[in-house]
């Protein structure tokens, strides 16, 4: 087996771990904060935010200096740290014995994290030009899985097990990922350059500075788009329903459909990325995705909507790997992990502000209002992709194709 296929398998293990390690705390957070001794309704929904949203926020900040260091000692080191790290302290937040103790572990699990970074870059350098699309496609799968089948398998093991456990379960599986890393992922590195370069020297160096920012805005409003609709899925089910024997069922449904067909759709958007052009894959998917959403806003029962997230999983599935693609091409190796852990911040901070954006405006227009501002967000990036990445790139292969001729 090539040395790239087996750092697959085993980083989209880590990858969905470590996915299911930040997601799974969600539905169960609230309970756990009660049992630490909060009683009082209003403060645990304050705390609970807090606690959730800190740990992102922190990511965000994080995951450039975590790629700088990749870039400098090596990606599996990194791997290996993140790893551990969010082992030990995931599992050190069933010991917690007051709700503070908790927050301050939630900030050091988002400044420990760093594993999807570091396997994002070891995956990009490592793969062939022929495969790069269908490996980080497949990649993109594991963290996506992990994310949405979190919060379901955090709340399963809560319910069946106690919210001490979910914590110390996930803590176990996170030490097999480092286990495995330690065994199984092979690196050759060589560190390119000798001084470790500061953001502003870094930025200066990077070649396609348009280009690449155009992949974190694109990175970012699609993290908003994903978890924009996540705090109203199941007041919707409920509004769509009107039957609340099955909402939890529905709702359940409704969070998986469109990470099930993700996981099935995104290996094959990003093989279609290697044949026909990242650019080309990133724009279609960025329209239809955009589109699908209007239909969700006028859904009349809750399997028209399951339906219609489905569909957004398949177009969806199309924009992560292309995003990750694009990165690697117009990025020089010795830059790729600080390039990454800029990306993986604009993807941090567009689950916070999707998950405030949904929210608030649910509050403020309406549950349907949240899925028309989601549409026109997507197909203003359209718009912006369009002008900025396909034309320049569909030029750059006209141009190429007539100096072969």
């Amino acid at each position: 087996m090539p040395m790239w296929r087996r750092n697959l398998i085993v980083c989209w293990f880590g990858m969905f771990v470590t996915g299911v390690g930040m997601s799974q705390v969600a539905p169960i957070l609230p309970l756990y904060i009660e049992q630490l001794g909060v009683h009082n309704t209003a403060l645990i929904a304050q705390l609970s935010g807090i606690a959730f949203g800190i740990t992102y926020i922190v990511s965000a900040v994080f995951s450039p200096i975590w790629g700088q260091a990749a870039d400098r000692f090596g990606r599996k080191p990194m791997l290996l740290r993140a790893s551990l790290g969010m082992a030990v302290v995931i599992g050190c937040m069933g010991f917690a014995h007051n709700v503070y103790v908790l927050i301050v572990l939630r900030i050091l699990q988002g400044a420990i994290t760093g594993y999807g970074t570091a396997c994002t870059t070891l995956i990009a350098i490592q793969t062939d030009k022929e495969h790069a699309g269908w490996a980080l496609g497949t990649l993109s799968t594991a963290n996506i899985a992990g994310s949405l089948l979190g919060p379901t398998i955090g709340g399963f093991v809560a319910e069946h097990f106690g919210l001490q456990d979910s914590f110390f379960i996930t803590g176990v599986l996170l030490l097999v990922a480092f286990l495995t890393t330690l065994l199984f992922v092979k690196e050759t590195f060589v560190r390119e350059h000798q001084k470790t370069l500061g953001i502003k020297e870094t930025w200066r160096i990077v070649p396609e500075k348009s280009l690449t920012l155009t992949m974190f805005v694109t990175f970012f409003v699609l993290t908003v788009a994903l978890y924009s609709v996540e705090p109203i899925i199941t007041v919707y089910i409920t509004e769509l329903s009107g039957n609340t024997g099955h909402i939890a069922l529905l709702a359940g449904l409704a969070f998986s459909a469109s990470g099930l067909a993700n996981i099935i759709s995104a290996p094959r958007l990003g093989k279609l990325s290697d044949q026909i052009g990242a650019h080309k894959v990133i724009l279609a998917a960025l329209i239809v995705a955009g589109l699908i959403f209007i239909p969700q806003a006028l859904a009349q029962n809750s399997w028209q909507f399951i339906g219609f997230r489905f569909l957004f999983g398949i177009a969806a599935a199309g924009l992560i790997p292309s995003v990750n693609i694009l990165i690697k091409k117009i990025t020089p190796d010795a830059l790729t992990g600080r390039v990454f852990g800029f990306n993986m911040s604009a993807g941090y901070l567009g689950v916070f502000a999707g998950s405030i954006l949904g929210g608030q405006v649910a509050a403020w227009f309406g549950i349907r209002a949240v899925f028309w501002i989601t549409s026109v967000l997507l197909l203003v990036n359209a718009v912006w992709v369009y002008f900025k990445v396909y034309q320049k790139l569909n030029n750059h292969e006209l141009a190429l194709g007539q100096n072969a001729d």
